[in-house]
């Protein structure tokens, strides 16, 4: 398992489509993906979980890989969220 904090710098934040983005990064990976903010903790590959965050452009979350590709799938979140892959 692996654990990384990652500063949110897409414009707008995360609201509907970059949340289904954000969706479809994770669902690419094998490993479990989570994502918390401020005590809450969700799947980052559910829609509706990721869209109660209500992040916004600037936040920082700590994202939380753990299976065989936890490597590949932190690299790529991290990519998204930090405005590198959209």
């Amino acid at each position: 398992m692996i654990e990384k904090s990652i500063k949110i710098e897409l414009n707008g934040g995360l609201e509907a489509r970059p949340v289904a983005m954000l969706v479809q990064v994770a669902s690419q990976h094998e490993s479990s993906v989570y994502i918390q903010s401020e005590g809450k903790k969700v799947n980052a590959k559910s829609i509706m979980g990721m869209m109660s965050l209500a992040l916004n452009s600037g936040e920082s979350v700590t994202v939380v890989a753990d299976g065989k590709d936890e490597q590949e799938a932190m690299q790529s979140i991290e990519e998204y969220l930090s405005g590198g892959r959209q």
